[in-house]
């Protein structure tokens, strides 16, 4: 069974934005601004491929469903959160706060297919 389409979509999101520095941390860098901390972009980068795969392999039972959801509600409302806090003030490059705006959207999808399912 394939997964719900907010898992496989928010999945493929966060496998290729989690790969991304991984494989060539100069591009990266050049979009999101200079890191002091590259094992730190590489921590996150790591958890979020394995976020990633995680959604991509959630089955679209009920339970596959609830357990992606919860995953990937929690993973964007935290990058959202440092987004707009640190990409706010300043601390971080401002296109962070293109990224909030996406990892907002995956809640708001997350939760349209959750009405959906309930109906």
């Amino acid at each position: 069974m394939a997964p719900a389409p907010p898992a496989l979509t928010q999945g493929s999101f966060n496998l290729i934005t989690g790969l991304w520095p991984l494989v060539h941390m100069r591009s990266f860098e050049a979009v999101s601004g200079p890191k002091t901390d590259k094992w730190l972009v590489r921590t996150v980068s790591g958890l979020l491929v394995t976020v990633g795969i995680v959604q991509l392999g959630s089955s679209n039972s009920p339970d596959g469903v609830r357990q992606a959801r919860r995953l990937g509600i929690g993973t964007a409302a935290t990058l959202a959160a440092i987004d707009l806090i640190y990409g706010g003030t300043g601390r971080i490059s401002k296109i962070y706060l293109l990224d909030a705006a996406v990892e907002l959207m995956w809640i708001r999808r997350w939760q349209r297919q959750r009405k959906t399912s309930q109906r």
